[in-house]
């Protein structure tokens, strides 16, 4: 089961139809490199086919999160309480560094934010759900177990 907000569904949504969309150019793409000739030495027709593979895997992997996705009503949640969509900013117990993160049901990728993207399969995430201002929460690492100070939520 996943996690997501309604935004990150209608995101998901937009993706799928983009690779849907990206499937027919693909298909004209390989009627045109099998036009050019044999296939053992077409280049083109083996970078299509490809990118036809990753395409399709890409639509599988949507689907399949959609399928599965449980969508989160915020409305429905404590104030206090860490679900999807909170930013709360923790402090590592040994160090006293302190960091801000995101609990989100799929990670956008982007670094220009003020914050670390979690998501709730990960093991800070699945440390998160659910817990609440002031409590210490441990987080099984690579490199070993970390705990954290929940200090605040800001959202």
């Amino acid at each position: 089961m996943d996690y997501i907000r309604a935004e990150e569904k209608e995101r998901l949504e937009e993706q799928l139809r983009e690779c849907f969309e990206k499937r027919r150019a693909l298909s004209k793409r390989l009627e045109t490199a099998r036009e050019l000739g044999d296939l053992r030495e077409n280049a083109e027709y083996h970078a299509a086919r490809e990118d036809q593979g990753m395409n399709e895997a890409r639509i599988r992997d949507i689907e399949q999160r959609l399928a599965n996705a449980i969508i989160t009503d915020d409305e429905s949640v404590p104030d206090d309480m860490i679900f999807i969509g909170a930013t709360v900013k923790l402090r590592d117990v040994e160090s006293g560094e302190e960091q801000f993160y995101r609990l989100v049901g799929e990670a956008s990728g982007s670094l220009e934010d003020d914050f670390v993207e979690v998501t709730p399969s990960s093991p800070l995430g699945e440390a998160l759900m659910k817990t609440r201002v002031g409590e210490v929460v441990r987080v099984d690492l690579r490199r070993g177990p970390k705990r954290f100070e929940i200090v605040e939520i800001v959202d």
